[in-house]
C-alpha cells in the first residue's frame, strides 16, 4: 500500500509538473506579440538604406531596397519572411504633397519583401523618401488594458487579420471608398489608443485615412476612407492597425521607449497634450505635446523615448480627401524625439489636419 501511495504521489507530482510547464508555455505564447517584426527609414533607391533606422526581429542580416519603375521600391526584411498574413504601413517623408502607398507583399526566400509606390498629388510617380513598418501576430494578449488589431483588407474581402482578444474583426463595405470596421473585444470605456491606416493597391493611385472613430466596451469602430489621385473616393485594398498601450508592432517591453499621439485641433498653436490621456500614451510616463510649426505644419515632441534605432507613422484624420505625410526625417536629441514636422494637405495645399502620429524604437 505504501508502495502504490508512492507511485500515486510521484505521478500526480509528474501530472502538477506537466500541467505548470502547459500554463507556462500558454504564458509565453499569449506574450509572444508579435511573430515577427521590422521597420526602416528608406533614404536610397538601391542597397541598404541608414543602418541607424531600421530594426527587426531578424538574427542577421539588413534591410535592402531594389529600384522598380518610377516611384516603386522592393523593401526586403532578412529573415522575417512569413508564408501568409501579416500587416504593412508606409508613410511618405517628403517637402511635396506626395504620398507613398503598399503594392503588396510576401516571402521571397526567408526573407519578407514588401513593395512600396510613391505617387506625387495628380497621380504622377513620386522619388520619396518614407518610413515602413512590417509585423505580423498570433495568439491573445494579456493585461486587457493592452489591445492590438490590425486588419488588411484586399479590395473584396478580409485578407490577413489579427485581434488580441482572439474576437473576429469584420469589415463593412458603406459606399465607394468607404468603410466601417469593428475590432471587439479590444473596446475601452474612453478613447484610448492610436489608429494607422495606408492604401494597398498595385495598379493605381490610392490613399486612405481615419475618417471616424468610435468607442465602447465592447469594441473599437473606425472608418476607413480612401481616395485616387485627387479627390474622387475609391474602391481599393488598405490595412489598418489599432494599438493601445502597445507599440505600432504589437510589441511591448520591449520595446521600453514608444509613444503616440492624436492630434485633434490643429488649430491649437500649443505646445498642447492631447486628451483624453488614452490618446496620447508615453511608455516612460512622460507628455507628448504638439504645436503648430507653420500653416498645415504641426511639430510633435515625443519625451524620453528617444533612442535609436526607431521609427515614425502618421495618418490622417476627418471626413474629405486630406492626406498628411512627414516634412523630413524626425529628430532624436537626447531623451526626446522631435517630429519636425507633420504636414497636412488638401490637395497641393497645406493645411490643419487633425493627425495620429505613433513613434517606436527598437529598445
Amino acid at each position: 500500500m505504501r508502495l502504490l501511495r508512492t507511485v500515486v504521489a510521484r505521478l500526480l507530482l509528474v501530472c502538477a509538473m506537466v500541467a505548470a510547464s502547459a500554463t507556462a508555455a500558454a504564458g509565453a505564447a499569449n506574450a509572444a506579440v508579435p511573430d515577427v517584426w521590422g521597420f526602416a527609414y528608406v533614404d536610397t533607391s538601391s542597397g541598404v538604406p541608414n543602418l541607424s533606422y531600421q530594426a527587426g526581429s531578424w538574427t542577421s542580416g539588413a534591410v535592402t531596397v531594389a529600384p522598380g519603375v518610377p516611384g516603386e521600391y522592393f523593401v526586403r526584411f532578412p529573415g522575417i519572411g512569413i508564408p501568409k498574413g501579416g500587416v504593412a504601413h508606409v508613410t511618405a517623408i517628403s517637402q511635396a504633397a506626395e504620398w507613398c502607398q503598399i503594392e503588396k507583399w510576401g516571402q521571397v526566400g526567408t526573407d519578407e519583401m514588401v513593395a512600396v509606390r510613391c505617387y506625387r498629388y495628380g497621380g504622377g510617380p513620386a522619388k520619396a523618401l518614407f518610413s515602413i513598418v512590417f509585423a505580423s501576430s498570433s495568439g491573445a494578449l494579456f493585461p486587457a488594458s493592452q489591445a492590438y488589431g490590425y486588419v488588411f483588407w484586399d479590395g473584396a474581402s478580409i485578407a490577413s487579420d489579427y485581434n488580441s482578444s482572439l474576437a473576429a474583426n469584420s469589415v463593412f463595405h458603406n459606399a465607394t471608398g468607404d468603410w466601417t470596421v469593428w475590432l471587439p473585444g479590444l473596446g475601452s470605456s474612453v478613447q484610448a489608443g492610436n489608429i494607422q491606416v495606408t492604401a494597398v493597391d498595385s495598379g493605381q493611385p490610392a490613399r486612405c485615412k481615419v475618417g471616424a472613430w468610435s468607442w465602447a466596451a465592447s469594441g473599437q469602430k473606425i472608418q476607413v476612407l480612401c481616395h485616387g489621385a485627387t479627390t474622387t473616393p475609391l474602391d481599393t485594398g488598405w490595412t489598418l492597425t489599432y494599438q493601445r498601450e502597445r507599440a505600432i508592432t504589437g510589441a511591448f517591453a520591449p520595446p521600453k521607449y514608444f509613444a503616440y499621439t492624436f492630434d485633434t485641433t490643429p488649430a491649437n498653436p500649443g505646445p498642447y497634450a492631447p486628451l483624453p490621456t488614452g490618446i496620447n500614451f508615453n511608455y516612460p510616463g512622460a507628455v507628448n505635446t504638439v504645436q503648430s510649426a507653420g500653416t498645415g505644419l504641426r511639430l510633435v515632441t515625443f519625451p524620453k523615448v528617444g533612442t535609436l534605432p526607431n521609427n515614425v507613422q502618421v495618418t490622417a484624420y476627418g471626413p474629405g480627401p486630406a492626406f498628411c505625410n512627414l516634412l523630413t526625417l524626425w529628430t532624436t536629441s537626447g531623451s526626446d524625439v522631435y517630429v519636425r514636422d507633420v504636414v497636412c494637405y488638401n490637395g497641393t495645399g497645406a493645411l490643419g489636419q487633425p493627425s495620429l502620429v505613433t513613434y517606436t524604437s527598437k529598445y
